[in-house]
């Protein structure tokens, strides 16, 4: 493994398993008893640590407080439960490990960024932040079930679904979870709450405003240039002018335009001039890999869904490296944060029936939802059980032409042509348990929305700031934070949503910072010609891919189902979508059965480093 670490508890049977730790030369820190506490890899300004006494308190990140600011927040610190307050008091994202007199603590990002892992081995709870770190040491069997679950739901797949590893006997911790050890065992605490939404659209805009301007500061730890994405789109372009204010020499980054529909150039345009003192970087269609360009799987942890899109992230993370930066801020996030999902017309309705209604008539026109199927949707009693028992039993229906997503879900999930009928069975078998075990991500339905989107998306972001760190790049999502999360669900909902306005409480927080021509803008670039493109040129490359399938091979799909439906005219990119995810999915499992066993269990040998 070339990064990642593992949690060991304060024992002398915890202390035994330091040898079946997957990293070469190891980095350890140990508890106040000397034996080994905090284990693994990682760069030069990616820890911060403190000693008070016997507490020891590390964080794992980028954008870390320094050390002098953590030891006056561990200074309180008496018990592992102390660290609530630590954790809401810190920006930045980052894990937080504890050891304190032999209880031992450690909890990812509410957000789901930073994620934490856990099993057992002889008897000892111990926890990592990266699946594969733990099936390395378990010598873990694929999950077959979690694979064709993610080849079903790709990249929108919600949680808890979305979070499960790909590995047998690996469990993961809910992001708003901590795991507390007592001597060899574990238990998973919820610590944090959302917010009360009860906040309006100008007090809201001045939270986010000071939780983005602390998300975007200096970072006291890491070294090199800094540069921003510069789309032209609201979301990077707010980032560029609050990173600007303590680095006007910063280095902008965007990619030139497909296709003259893309009005992206034109607000860019208008940003950069605005920035006189930034090194503005453009880099043309002609340099860059086409989408659906092959490469191998990137990560052995889980299959990486957005693989259309993969090249071109490697390419443009070696080229930002080279041009010397070491800290990329991008906007990843915005979209989840700022447009808000129609779920919350269903608490809206009950609490005001005549704002509600107003709302519905605007998305009724904007998105031309059909009348019946909203009214029955908006009405139907719900909740998360109901949802992905619904999803289960309509797996293989069509999917309907427009629908409004107004359940506890994101949409609605439908097998694609390819999937075997096993492999069916097994998303259905998932999704029936999903719906056994799943809760609220919080009480309010509109909360519940509001957090099920980013902790939709990162599982993919988090796959994808490792391959800029490949590249020796920190890639900085500030939208993801947990302070600036927290400031946007503090604001009552309909306040910042409905058809009318593009991301209006962005665009309020960002007031007097970005150019008034980039806040009122209320369109957003798109990606066709790209895709068309990418998808003809490697149309045979794709299906030789599959001509030999590892998929297949294990019964999960069926590639003649995949030739004939790749065959023919498609009216959307529903197809495209759902082909990246396959590809990824097969990407990953050949890369990781060359490091496995006929039996599929990993080859000790093969997975150290």
């Amino acid at each position: 493994m070339s990064s990642g670490f593992v949690v060991l508890p304060d024992t002398a049977a915890a202390s035994a398993l330091i040898g079946r730790v997957p990293f070469e030369e190891p980095a350890v820190l140990s508890h106040a008893s000397g034996r080994p506490w905090l284990v693994g890899r990682w760069r030069p300004g990616q820890v911060v640590v403190t000693t008070v006494g016997v507490v020891r308190v590390a964080i794992v990140g980028i954008r870390l407080v320094t050390a002098a600011r953590l030891a006056e927040l561990a200074a309180a610190v008496t018990t592992v439960s102390d660290l609530d307050a630590v954790a809401s008091r810190m920006s930045g994202s980052c894990h937080l490990v504890a050891s304190v007199a032999g209880a031992v603590r450690v909890q990812g990002s509410v957000s789901g960024l930073r994620r934490v892992f856990h099993t057992v081995i002889d008897g000892v709870d111990i926890a990592a932040d990266r699946a594969d770190v733990l099936a390395a040491m378990t010598r873990a069997d694929i999950d077959e079930q979690s694979l064709a679950v993610r080849i079903t739901g790709g990249f929108t797949l919600p949680p808890p679904a979305n979070e499960q590893p790909v590995w047998r006997g690996i469990a993961a911790l809910p992001p708003d979870h901590c795991l507390v050890w007592q001597q060899d065992r574990a238990h998973a605490r919820r610590w944090w709450r959302p917010p009360a939404p009860e906040g309006s659209l100008a007090d809201g805009a001045e939270a986010v405003r000071t939780a983005l301007e602390q998300a975007t500061g200096p970072d006291p730890c890491t070294e090199g240039r800094l540069s921003t994405d510069l789309s032209g789109g609201m979301d990077s372009t707010s980032l560029c002018f609050l990173t600007a204010r303590h680095t006007p020499n910063l280095m902008t980054f965007r990619l030139a335009e497909a296709e003259d529909g893309n009005d992206d150039a034109r607000f860019a345009a208008h940003a950069i001039g605005c920035l006189p003192e930034a090194e503005h970087v453009v880099v043309a269609q002609s340099q860059l890999p086409p989408l659906f360009a092959p490469v191998a799987a990137p990560d052995r942890e889980e299959p990486y869904l957005c693989s259309r899109t993969l090249a071109r992230v490697q390419h443009n993370a070696r080229l930002l490296a080279r041009r010397g930066s070491r800290r990329h801020v991008a906007g990843h996030g915005g979209d989840e944060l700022f447009t808000v999902s129609p779920g919350y017309l269903p608490g809206l309705l009950r609490r005001h029936p005549v704002t509600a209604l107003r709302h519905l008539r605007g998305y009724l026109a904007h998105n031309r939802w059909p009348l019946r199927p909203t009214l029955a949707a908006l009405l139907r009693p719900d909740d998360t059980a109901s949802w992905w028992h619904h999803q289960a039993d309509h797996l293989t229906d069509p999917p309907p032409a427009r629908a409004a997503s107004l359940g506890w879900g994101m949409g609605n999930l439908r097998t694609p042509a390819w999937l075997t009928a096993a492999g069916t069975d097994l998303v259905r078998q998932a999704l029936r348990h999903t719906a056994e075990q799943a809760a609220p991500l919080a009480d309010d339905q509109a909360h519940h929305h509001a957090l099920l989107r980013p902790r939709t998306s990162t599982p993919v972001y988090r796959l994808l700031a490792r391959q800029y760190v490949h590249a020796g790049v920190d890639l900085d999502m500030p939208y993801l934070d947990d302070r600036v999360l927290e400031a946007v669900l503090a604001v009552a909902p309909h306040e910042h949503a409905g058809p009318w306005r593009y991301k209006p409480l962005l665009a309020e927080a960002m007031r007097g910072l970005v150019p008034e021509t980039i806040l009122g803008r209320s369109t957003k670039g798109i990606l066709s010609e790209d895709l068309r493109v990418g998808l003809r040129r490697h149309h045979t490359t794709i299906l030789d891919l599959f001509a030999d399938s590892a998929l297949a091979a294990r019964g999960l799909i069926d590639p003649d189902a995949l030739r004939r439906q790749l065959g023919s005219p498609q009216r959307d990119h529903h197809t495209a979508f759902a082909l990246e995810a396959l590809i990824g999915c097969e990407t990953w499992l050949r890369g990781t059965s060359q490091h496995t066993t006929p039996s599929g269990r990993p080859d000790a040998a093969a997975t150290a480093p």
